[in-house]
């Protein structure tokens, strides 16, 4: 026998999970106290959101993530980050610190509640943005516990498990058997039905593409996907929820689709292609231009994470790798087609003291990445700067394309660099969404992380004034002094800079690359209506039509 609390931890490890984020409260601390004598590692953060967004980060690079919080106001305080978990397939598991069984039992009128008896609320609250959840009690602690975090693992997507504070020791069995069982194959009709009718399609193309997107990474098919791109060899184009999940330094990488707004020789490789191998394609508007995509009728094999479809044909029961793997096999027998040839993003050589823009600072950012860096970009100008740029071998790159949550990335990088320290982060993020979540800046300093983190500072909220042109003063923001915030949230050996001109901004950047073991913030000074050409292209499809 062991606890229930040994036993969680013991499970969260089998996820590849070493790492728990949190903020500490009465409800937790028992169980925070067997975490601190056990194998995982406890981050603390300056609040409940923050430990959300860190967790999610985290999650996306080692497989799953989790957080710590307490009952009711601290569980509530970070369900914005659940949501954008839930949203974009990122496994999170949230434990909350749960009152007693007795008060539970009693009705009783106790803190962080409502005061009213209902214990269930909050659960009931995160049914909307979690795949499973559960209360755990002493009878059924063990098999429950299985059920959900199997569950948050199948389905990447977030969980809620909230333990009692007086179960925290309460005897559990040992683990019998693995929490996750090895893969069952599927059977062989149905991958033969996938394969004759892939076979058939592939051998009529001459214009064969891929097209790859983020569900690609969340369900570890990297590998499988660069085996079939290699096999063909075909052209392979990536959504923006999906960049990075494909060689881009390969000379099959066909650049990013994102409908309307792709560039002119991407577009057409995806939409005149007579076989398009779709994987991992969630469309939303922020990823298709608005809705402006186009996918080949008939001609699209949807490969998704359990299941294909070909035309009208549905193969249920497929994972995402077995059907990759038969279409490598496919692809082996011979393929047609020709790689594309991308046409060099337009550079221009820029005076040393001209006045920083946009197009220079993106451009600069992307010298910086080396092979294997983690670039996280807030969804605003910095992804919409970094999209086009073509990164080197091994790079991750997180952002929240589909969520879009103000201020995630920040505590997002945090995640990274405590899932993978020996890989560098490297943090685009605008000063208007830096100033709701700066406090974790002071995490990153008390962990030891040693990111670069550039924060573009346009004078508050430029995507929406990109999208909604007005002189209303809303999108404005206070001015912060930014580079005096690393000490003042304890990282006195922090690098920091504040450039204004391209000469500035090189001299930082190289500051930084030759400080690999130093926290490095640079505050890039651009103008409030100077924006990445993408952003320009995309957001008018955001604007409402004139009245008539």
């Amino acid at each position: 026998m062991t606890t229930i609390a040994a036993r969680l931890v013991t499970r969260l490890r089998e996820l590849g999970i070493e790492h728990l984020f949190g903020v500490p409260a009465d409800y937790n601390l028992d169980f925070l106290d067997r975490v601190y004598a056990s194998e995982l590692a406890f981050v603390g953060t300056c609040n409940e959101l923050g430990a959300a967004y860190a967790a999610d980060g985290y999650a996306r690079l080692r497989g799953a993530g989790a957080l710590v919080t307490t009952f009711g106001v601290g569980e509530l305080g970070a369900i914005n980050g659940i949501g954008g978990s839930y949203a974009e397939s990122v496994p999170v598991v949230q434990i909350v610190g749960a009152p007693s069984t007795r008060a539970v039992h009693a009705r009783l009128p106790v803190h962080h509640t409502m005061a009213d008896g209902d214990f269930g609320r909050f659960e009931r609250m995160h049914a909307e943005v979690t795949c499973d959840r559960v209360t755990l009690t002493a009878a059924d602690a063990a098999v429950e516990m299985d059920r959900v975090l199997r569950a948050c693992w199948t389905h990447k997507r977030p969980v809620r498990i909230a333990l009692p504070c007086d179960l925290v020791d309460h005897p559990a069995p040992q683990p019998d058997e693995p929490l996750l069982p090895d893969a069952v194959p599927p059977q062989a009709p149905l991958t033969d039905a996938f394969r004759a009718r892939a076979a058939a399609l592939l051998a009529h193309a001459s214009r064969p593409a891929v097209l790859a997107d983020h569900l690609v990474e969340r369900h570890g098919a990297h590998e499988a996907l660069a085996d079939l791109i290699a096999a063909g060899p075909f052209p392979a184009a990536v959504m923006n929820m999906g960049k990075g999940v494909v060689d881009e330094s390969a000379p099959t990488f066909a650049g990013m689709y994102v409908g309307a707004g792709s560039g002119p020789a991407t577009r057409p490789l995806v939409e005149d292609a007579d076989c398009l191998i779709a994987v991992g394609v969630l469309i939303s508007d922020g990823n298709s231009g608005g809705f402006t995509h186009h996918f080949p009728a008939g001609r699209t094999i949807d490969v998704g994470p359990y299941a294909s479809r070909i035309g009208d044909t549905e193969f249920p029961g497929l994972p995402m790798t077995d059907a990759l793997a038969v279409l490598t096999d496919i692809a082996k027998s011979g393929v047609r087609g020709k790689l594309p040839r991308l046409p060099a993003r337009a550079t221009r050589v820029r005076a040393p003291h001209e006045p920083l823009t946009q197009a220079a600072l993106w451009d600069r950012f992307a010298a910086l990445v080396r092979p294997g860096d983690v670039v996280v970009a807030e969804q605003g100008t910095s992804f919409f700067g970094i999209v086009d740029t073509r990164m080197p071998a091994g790079v991750t790159v997180v952002g929240q394309v589909l969520w879009s949550s103000i201020g995630y990335t920040l505590p997002a990088a945090l995640g990274t660099c405590i899932a993978a320290p020996q890989r560098r982060t490297l943090l685009a993020i605008g000063d208007g969404s830096f100033q709701p979540t700066a406090q974790e800046l002071g995490t990153i300093a008390r962990a030891g992380a040693t990111p670069v983190i550039l924060v573009v500072n346009n004078g508050g909220y430029t995507i929406e004034r990109a999208i909604h042109p007005t002189d209303a003063p809303y999108n404005d923001i206070a001015p912060w002094r930014y580079t005096d915030l690393p000490a003042a949230f304890g990282a006195d050996h922090a690098l920091t800079a504040r450039v204004t001109t391209v000469a500035e901004l090189d001299a930082a950047l190289e500051t930084a690359g030759r400080n690999p073991d130093r926290l490095v913030l640079v505050e890039a000074v651009v103008a409030p209506e100077d924006y990445p050409g993408r952003l320009a292209a995309i957001a008018a499809k955001y604007r409402p039509a004139p009245p008539d």
